[in-house]
């Protein structure tokens, strides 16, 4: 997988125009520019929580004794899981009262950028092929970045593409990671068969 690709995945992973909608339901309540504050705020920790996953996500497999194809396997199931919701999308609603006012950590951070999907991606690239970690770390700050433009300018895009477009939109991504779910496991699936084969 190139820089590219992966920095791909994670943006379709990110989903930053399927989260404007709730981004804004739970903004309104703020100053324009309080707005901006919270939402900068809560990329950064967001970006910090899957940096941890990136880097980290191989000791914590070591340490639990589980084999990457087994990982990548899981992680194919988990995405396609995430695509299937991203096309077929449930109604969660939008959370009630927060503390202060304002979100903070949750939900913005987490779940809705650095959602469980998220997490499970960076730390398989991590562990997968750990001896790139360097370029891991720069597609998840090319896929964070342009998530990031794209949820500072939601107002905008929100008010000139409209609803539906960006529903629209979000299932298309839905259906890319879908395929790419797909790959993984199919990956995965291969590497297992390789290593078996001797075996039997």
């Amino acid at each position: 997988m190139t820089i590219l690709s992966a920095a791909l995945l994670l943006f379709l992973i990110l989903d930053p125009l399927g989260n404007i909608p709730i981004f804004l339901s739970i903004l309104k309540p703020l100053p324009r520019r309080r707005q901006r504050i919270v939402v900068a705020r809560e990329l950064v920790i967001a970006l910090v929580v899957l940096m941890i996953f990136l880097l980290g996500g191989q000791h914590f497999l070591n340490a639990i004794h589980l084999r990457q194809e087994s990982v990548q396997i899981a992680g194919g199931i988990v995405l396609f899981l995430i695509g299937l919701r991203m096309v077929f999308p449930h109604p969660d609603g939008v959370v009630g009262e927060m503390p202060g006012g304002e979100p903070f950590i949750v939900p913005l951070a987490i779940p809705l950028v650095a959602g469980p999907s998220g997490m499970a991606a960076v730390m398989l690239m991590g562990s997968s092929e750990p001896q790139r970690l360097g370029d891991w770390s720069l597609a998840l700050l090319i896929a964070w970045a342009a998530a990031a433009v794209i949820l500072m300018a939601a107002t905008v895009l929100y008010k000139f593409l409209g609803e539906r477009v960006l529903t629209a939109v979000e299932r298309l991504m839905g259906m890319l990671l879908v395929a790419i779910s797909v790959q993984m496991f199919l990956d995965g699936i291969g590497t297992y068969l390789k290593l078996a084969a001797p075996n039997i």
